[in-house]
């Protein structure tokens, strides 16, 4: 039995819990598995797994050895990919991670059209406001707001993302629209609630800064909840410029205060593309950057 078997098999009977689990994921006897694992231990000198009649769990060894082994073979796997795609398309699964708001602003899009360019190439998707460790091999790449100084990740700027406060035409007629920031105190604010940011709403112009107290009926963790309130008129809204531009190009909202700057505080100034430092970036993963930087640009996001 070779190694590279050997170590899939107990990835699986320490993700499933299970040697028979295991067995049935991989279409292996559960023998095997059993048999796998214990060339294993002989070979380390160590147990890997408790086990008891009802339950089998990972020793401190085994814990350490996982890791180990989930790199080695995503390594070959990546590797294996590579050597397949020197002379034929690309292809193999491509595991990416954004923010909800990415999706229907341009990534809903882009990922469509990936798949009708690459045919071989199998898109996982998944969409969260959550902040996901790449570092753990789950994902292949995210996409991020923020800067391009992350420790142990390589962020490749893809686009601007400047903040600017909209509000639909009839909130102005009914409130008035602000010229400067202290005239936001008179306003609804809808509030994006974030742990790292401040109950002020921070402005520049020409290197003077200005602050104003942000209040209102709404707030929410959901920026698609805040963009549906601002269609309908609730209150004044900061947002990436790129999140509303099919609104700003249909008239539904406008920007207001465009002469000062928002201060983007934690989200930083840049739409990036991010993956591990300790991992070579495969031909996917480049191609799928590259394709992502063409279609902001085509939407005017740049």
């Amino acid at each position: 039995m070779d190694k590279f078997s050997s170590l899939e098999m107990f990835v699986a009977s320490a993700e499933t819990g299970s040697f028979s689990r295991a067995a049935e994921r991989l279409g292996k006897t559960p023998s095997a598995v059993t048999k796998a694992i214990g060339l294993l231990e002989s070979e380390l000198g160590a147990r890997l797994f408790e086990r008891t009649t009802r339950s089998m769990s990972l020793t401190e060894a085994g814990q350490l050895y996982l890791e180990g082994a989930r790199e080695v073979l995503e390594r070959m796997r990546e590797t294996t990919e590579e050597i397949a795609q020197l002379h034929h398309s690309l292809r193999g699964v491509l595991r990416v991670t954004a923010p909800l708001v990415f999706g229907p602003a341009f990534l809903d899009q882009a990922c469509a059209d990936f798949l009708s360019q690459h045919p071989d190439v199998r898109l996982q998707v998944d969409l969260s406001d959550s902040y996901l460790d790449l570092l753990d091999g789950r994902y292949d790449l995210a996409l991020r707001m923020g800067n391009s100084d992350l420790p142990g990740l390589i962020a490749q700027p893809l686009a601007g993302s400047r903040l600017v406060v909209c509000a639909s035409p009839a909130y102005l007629a009914r409130r008035g629209t602000p010229t400067h920031p202290h005239e936001v105190i008179e306003h609804e604010c809808l509030i994006y609630r974030h742990p790292a940011l401040e109950d002020r709403w921070w402005f520049d112009l020409g290197g003077e800064r200005y602050s104003t107290p942000r209040h209102g009926r709404l707030s929410s963790d959901n920026q698609e909840v805040l963009l549906r309130a601002c269609l309908d008129g609730h209150g004044l809204l900061p947002c990436p410029r790129w999140s509303v531009l099919e609104h700003l190009r249909s008239g539904r909202l406008v920007t207001v205060l465009d002469p000062f700057y928002f201060e983007p505080d934690t989200f930083g100034a840049q739409i990036l593309a991010v993956y591990p430092s300790n991992r070579r970036a495969t031909r996917k993963i480049h191609a799928f950057i590259e394709h992502l930087r063409a279609a902001l640009q085509r939407n005017g996001i740049a």
